[in-house]
């Protein structure tokens, strides 16, 4: 049982401690409006001149002081209680605030010894910041303390509870900007509290800032009236916490008893839960902070309003270079922070600036929850062979491979129930894709009210399901980011809506591989089923194989895409991604029976292959092939197999290579993908000069972007899928996108050289099969017995 938080009752704070909590936010604002403005004489000892002005003003200051706010005040919760800690810093272009406070704290100068906490290495942090070759304006991997990019809106608080989840001494505090309030992934992040488990998760506080603007629009959120905001968080269940004020002195007392009042709730509910055995659910805290847009900032700029308006979100005064009014304005507002009482001569915090600071890893830039590779721990992952399907001879028998699967993840679960560091997140999709078996180690994470009806829900479950796949991306990746492990199963079609999300992961994941103090975290892995070839029940909304050709456009080092074609190569598949660092894995696997073609042995030879040459299959007898049927994919590679048997029976002394390919980035260049292959490892497996007929799961132009640069790109010709969809029989969606294996033979046909003529009867009986099955469906409803009965054998 995870220890409880000592409860006590909060004293209010000191004058003392107000007029050192200002110091530091005061210090954090000059910091933050130096990033945006400022290239030399960090500590104003001499007039400001044009020189000392960064020649293109970029950055955002109106979020800033809001942000700087609540830095200094964690600061001196996590120092009073001795916190482990972290922040997720949801408002865009929060950069200059994050990298301001870590850099006063010292965790930024850990990080990058050259820019030191003194004058020289202030003007390094100010002259970096939006500059070529410096740091971005966002929450970025270069970061110390941030583990979310704060350039895409709507994630913050999906990654605080991710971050959570399973870290029962962690509290995690998120800071939500009122523009991304307005966005549908943060709407649904509020009902993430029924998932929180007060016994063995750490809690999450929420701090919704409303500074009232976005670039040029109010917010809805600022604009309710404040009962109206009230009801609507309560409506979400929790319970808040307002502070409202413009006036520093005040705001630094109300919001040091709002922290105090809110981590009082926190430690007693989380005591009750694990001390009492208190079951039902927390209404948890949320901090309601409303303070101006720009705050401390100009009050105005040339006759027009800007403090506490949209004016202030960027750079409020432009030009400074080239208008001497706007600098001198520049200089009355960095002066208005008196520098001189926050910094000594040599440019380091004075005593006051650094008296909320923590110590050591408790500081927000230094927790080794914001750089979760130092925690992660290797997966215990179980011998394959316990799981495996047997297959003596190829295609004689049939299993699910999702559903075989799921036997190695309820060991994983199993073998992880004491260290709980592995995590399944699905749309409500885990029994629907064969995965149930889980249910044996873990139940469902679910807080909320049972009904007698319901099964396998479990407060303290390690399957999460909720019917949001931005959700389930979030958690997933704020759980991975701190140093856990974790599957993500969702339906092919609509893992589409995390297609944005999954962009700024892999992003993150590219930029951390850069960086040397970033250790390495585990991959994020989806499992794609349901797939677009059996949705024929749901039919044409339902078909969608497109997030492959996504993620192929990503950065190299980290993409992977697998399309396993048996249940045996599924569990080696699943085995790789599962123990693999820093990748986003992508693996397209279907729940329906299929056939089993490879034997555990043979399964774990042909991925660490990634693609290769299935001779059983075939019928060049170790000569040169006249034609190669090549598939990725269940179903393709079924049809191929298929057509490859008409082939032997009607036309058999034609030489056919069958190749599969179970790893995408295979077909990629060398020089394009770690996974590609070289020009002659390619040419040997596909040839140079003979037709290839590619039976392939998703859109067929991918495979020939892939390939474009070969040499036999002329000679390639690929099936898959074309938007040809809608409800009907399982094979007839093959033969209305052309994919199915009478079409296969007569690609074949078309393609090899002197086949057109010679087996022209040949072609017509693949044609007239084609015809019978159009007409058989719309008698029978089911697909035809040559093709509902077919085995290999």
């Amino acid at each position: 049982m995870p220890k409880a938080p000592e409860h006590r009752h909060s004293t209010a704070p000191s004058d003392e401690e107000l007029r050192t909590l200002d110091a530091h936010w005061r210090a954090a604002n000059y910091l933050s409006a130096g990033q945006i403005y400022l290239m030399a004489n960090p500590l104003l000892t001499e007039p400001l001149r044009p020189e000392h002005i960064k020649p293109r003003l970029l950055g955002h200051w109106g979020t800033s002081p809001g942000l700087n706010l609540v830095y200094t005040h964690l600061n001196r919760v996590i120092k009073a209680r001795g916190l482990d800690a972290l922040c997720i810093w949801g408002p865009g272009h929060g950069g200059p605030s994050v990298l301001a406070n870590s850099w006063l704290e010292g965790s930024y100068g850990e990080t990058y010894p050259d820019v030191t906490r003194d004058a020289a290495g202030m003007e390094k942090l100010f002259r970096q910041f939006s500059f070529p070759g410096g740091v971005p304006s966002h929450v970025a991997p270069e970061v110390p303390g941030s583990i979310h990019e704060g350039g895409e809106l709507g994630y913050s608080l999906a990654h605080a509870y991710g971050a959570a989840f399973d870290n029962p001494d962690l509290l995690v505090a998120c800071v939500i900007g009122d523009g991304e309030a307005e966005t549908g992934p943060l709407a649904a992040s509020w009902h993430s509290n029924k998932f929180l488990d007060p016994v063995h998760d750490g809690a999450v506080l929420p701090i919704l800032h409303l500074n009232g603007y976005k670039i040029a629009n109010p917010t809805v959120l600022s604009r309710l009236p404040e009962p109206e905001l009230d009801a609507l968080l309560r409506g979400y269940g929790h319970e808040p916490i307002h502070v409202t004020g413009d006036d520093p002195m005040t705001v630094h007392r109300a919001l040091a008893e709002a922290f105090d009042d809110a981590l009082d709730r926190i430690a007693l509910m989380q005591r009750t839960a694990r001390q009492e055995g208190v079951t039902q659910r927390p209404h948890w805290p949320v901090i309601v902070l409303r303070t101006p847009k720009g705050w401390t900032g100009p009050a105005e700029v040339d006759g027009e309003p800007v403090e506490g308006t949209w004016r202030a979100h960027q750079v409020p005064l432009a030009g400074v270079r080239e208008n001497p009014a706007h600098l001198r304005q520049l200089e009355e507002w960095l002066t208005s922070y008196r520098p001189e009482e926050l910094f000594g001569t040599d440019g380091r915090p004075s005593a006051d600036v650094l008296a909320c600071v923590p110590d050591g890893d408790r500081r927000l830039g230094a927790t080794p929850y914001a750089n979760g590779g130092l925690l992660v721990r290797d997966l215990p992952i179980p011998s394959l062979d316990a799981f495996a399907v047997p297959v003596d001879k190829p295609g004689a028998t049939l299993h699910e491979p999702t559903r075989i699967l799921g036997g190695l993840l309820e060991q994983i679960m199993k073998d992880t129930a004491d260290r709980r560091d592995f995590r399944l997140v699905g749309p409500d999709e885990t029994a629907s894709n064969r995965l149930q078996a889980v249910f044996d180690a873990s139940g469902k994470a679910w807080q909320a009210e049972r009904l007698p009806v319901d099964e396998h829900l479990d407060r303290h479950g390690r399957v999460v399901e909720i019917l949001s796949e931005h959700l389930c991306q979030g958690w997933l990746e704020g759980y991975l980011l701190t140093g856990r492990h974790g599957l993500f199963s969702c339906y092919e079609a609509f893992v589409h809506i995390v297609d944005s999300m999954v962009n700024q992961h892999i992003k993150w994941l590219r930029t951390s591989r850069r960086l040397p103090w970033r250790a390495p975290i585990a991959s994020l892995n989806y499992l794609l089923t349901s797939h677009v070839w059996r949705q024929d029940h749901n039919g044409f909304s339902h078909q969608d194989p497109g997030f492959v050709d996504h993620v192929l456009n990503k950065s190299p080092e980290v993409v992977r895409v697998y399309m396993p074609p048996d249940a045996n190569t599924l569990l080696s598949v699943a085995d790789h991604a599962l123990r693999s660092r820093d990748y986003v894995n992508v693996i397209v696997a279907g729940k329906q029976p299929c056939f089993d073609w490879l034997s555990m042995d043979q399964a774990r030879v042909h991925c660490a292959r990634g693609a290769g040459i299935w001779e059983w299959a075939g019928t060049e007898n170790g000569g040169e092939p006249d034609v190669v049927l090549a598939c990725a994919g269940d179903v393709p590679t079924q049809e191929v197999l298929a057509a490859a048997q008409l082939l032997r029976r009607h036309l058999p002394q034609l030489a056919v290579r069958v190749v599969n390919v179970v790893d995408m980035t295979r077909l990629l260049p060398k020089e394009e993908h770690p996974h590609g292959m070289t020009d002659f490892e390619y040419d040997g497996l596909f040839t140079t000069d003979k037709p290839v007929i590619f039976a392939y799961h998703g859109y067929p132009w991918l495979i020939h972007r892939l390939a474009y640069r070969r040499t036999g790109h002329k000679n390639l010709h690929v099936r898959g899928y074309k938007e040809a969809g809608t409800t009907t029989t399982p094979f007839d969606m093959v033969v209305r996108n052309d994919l199915d294996r009478y079409r296969l033979v007569m690609d074949v046909i078309d393609r090899v050289p002197g086949l057109a003529v010679r087996a022209a009867a040949v072609r017509q009986h693949m044609a007239d099969a084609r015809t019978r099955h159009h007409a058989w469906i719309r008698e029978h409803g089911t697909d035809m017995p040559e093709v509902a009965e077919w085995t290999w054998a």
